[in-house]
């Protein structure tokens, strides 16, 4: 079937399952006659958005001869999720990105979720050579027909392979290579090879848990291990699985971590990422005794509180040299993704983020930076030594000064009392978004009830998100990354992390904070311009 007559017949599909329920079966009205300037207003700077349609998840992350490769659950005939394509998208830094043509296909077999992709250097799949190796992708097809029929086996496992670092992709003919018809959810493989036992290993999500295969080829998979069930949060279903080792802080000890998407069941309701801690024996993933005691405290410990990070999964075949566990998310919540008020396109992808793995009084923690790469994009720096903050508000920087939409901004907070510290980015239209530390309740938050445009959604701005403290503070170091529509605040070094999205009706002008009862010092402050032309 050729890439013509599957798009008709996808399109065919659609208005048969509904899939569209948005947009019925049209095609995308992007380029009707409409004006655009919500596109200028509110297409990120620097955050990957696909030039046209429909994007989610990040799929099929690797890194060859020099290029990121981020491949992504893409829709290219709607502003809203359809059959899911594979798009693709290429990056010297992972900060400035060119969009390629469309990857990987649907076909006969159904659509092309979520996977992951890996760089087969010693050609074990034998779909290449030594010389050429091949990059093999693992995709979940999704059936509509059997979905709507209430047969078994909606969804299963295919592979591809490219012989030209992934720009083109061929199906293997033998495909699926892994089924489970009894279990309606079973989709999202991540391989990665395990250097520690000799294998491809790969985990998948199951519903309410994941299962771990390992393969010598690619092609032949063996079941090892389930881990998950009444583990962790559960509030919907689990997706979008990622499995690998990292060392611990500076040292030469080592634990797995798995992370794991839940949809809904967020702490701020709505789509999120967890992630446990453990130890893997080359079948079966154990959570460290610890960590287990902190989860159950803690109900679940989240790689981002924040509302728009999801489905996260970090690159592979990153060189030792480099020796970074590099990450990527998609920065939306299914409560209100296809509603968000762009028209041409939808969806972006959080900024790439370096993942390490702490022990801090016996607790575990994940902790996530962006990564150093973004530094090369500073044009202009504004620093501040000390503030004393003595009044209600104070102005920290105005659009006199920098462009407010595109920061990288870093300070420390000192002698914080049992008191609320707010911080605002705001504009003339009365529109603010706010973020900051509530030392009297014990928890960071982010407010963006009035950041502007909330018409599309009753859940957007519903409530304040919040990420509890693990520990008391009097001190801390805060990062915060903004980007036209989007606000990524980074606390104490990455242990406790917020992401949300917001659409104001004019661009932010002022960056101020606020305090309720007690003085207190920034120190550090250094405002960063981003240049991206």
């Amino acid at each position: 079937m050729n890439k013509s007559s599957i798009k008709k017949y996808l399109k065919f599909m659609c208005c048969i399952v509904g899939v569209l329920s948005l947009s019925g079966c049209k095609e995308s009205s992007s380029d009707d006659k409409k004006s655009y300037t919500e596109e200028e207003l509110y297409r990120p700077n620097f955050h990957f958005t696909p030039k046209n349609a429909w994007m989610n998840d990040p799929n099929g992350m690797f890194y060859y001869n020099g290029y990121y490769h981020l491949y992504f659950q893409y829709y290219p005939d709607s502003n809203v999720w359809g059959p899911m394509h594979w798009g693709h998208a290429i990056s010297t830094d992972m900060v400035t990105w060119t969009e390629k043509p469309i990857a990987i296909y649907p076909d006969e077999k159904g659509y092309i979720f979520s996977g992951s992709a890996v760089v087969d250097l010693e050609n074990t799949s034998g779909f290449g050579s030594l010389k050429n190796p091949p990059i093999v992708a693992m995709f979940t097809y999704h059936n509509p027909e059997k979905e709507k029929s209430g047969e078994p086996g909606v969804q299963s496992q295919g592979i591809a392979y490219s012989l030209d670092e992934g720009l083109t992709w061929t199906k293997y003919e033998s495909n699926p290579v892994i089924e489970f018809p009894s279990l309606k959810d079973f989709r999202d493989p991540k391989i990665t090879w395990d250097n520690i036992h000799k294998q491809w290993l790969m985990v998948l999500a199951a519903g309410d848990k994941t299962i771990f295969y390992g393969s010598n080829n690619l092609k032949e998979w063996k079941m090892l291990s389930d881990f998950g069930k009444s583990i962790g949060a559960h509030g919907g279903v689990w997706e979008c699985p990622d499995f690998f080792p990292m060392l611990i802080g500076d040292s030469d000890e080592y634990k797995w971590v798995l992370l794991l998407s839940i949809n809904p069941g967020g702490p701020n309701g709505g789509s999120a990422t967890q992630y446990f801690v453990g130890d893997f024996d080359g079948k079966t993933f154990v959570l460290d005794e610890s960590f287990s005691k902190d989860m159950d405290g803690q109900k679940g410990l989240w790689i981002d509180y924040g509302r728009d990070n999801y489905a996260g999964v970090t690159w592979s075949n990153i060189s030792e040299t480099d020796g970074r566990k590099l990450f990527l998310g998609w920065m939306s919540n299914w409560q209100y993704a296809n509603k968000v008020p762009t028209e041409k396109w939808r969806g972006s992808m959080t900024i790439p983020r370096e993942l390490s793995l702490i022990k801090n009084n016996g607790h575990y923690r994940v902790t996530s930076q962006p990564v150093r790469e973004l530094q090369n994009y500073v044009s202009k720096t504004i620093k501040k030594d000390i503030l004393h903050i003595k009044d209600k508000k104070t102005v920290l920087v105005d659009k006199s000064s920098v462009d407010l939409s595109s920061l990288d901004i870093r300070f420390t907070l000192k002698n914080l009392k049992k008191d609320v510290y707010t911080f605002s980015l705001s504009n003339s239209s009365n529109n603010s978004i706010s973020f900051g530390i509530n030392k009297k309740e014990n928890y960071f938050f982010i407010d963006r009830k009035k950041s502007g445009n909330l018409s599309f959604s009753d859940a957007f701005a519903k409530q304040i998100s919040k990420a509890p403290f693990t520990e008391d503070f009097d001190k801390i170091d805060v990062r915060v990354i903004i980007d036209k529509t989007s606000i990524e605040v980074f606390y104490n070094n990455g242990k406790t992390v917020m992401t949300e999205i917001f659409f104001p009706e004019k661009p932010m002008q002022t960056f101020s904070v606020n305090k309720e009862n007690f003085n207190f010092t920034i120190e550090a402050l250094t405002i960063n311009q981003l240049n991206f032309n």
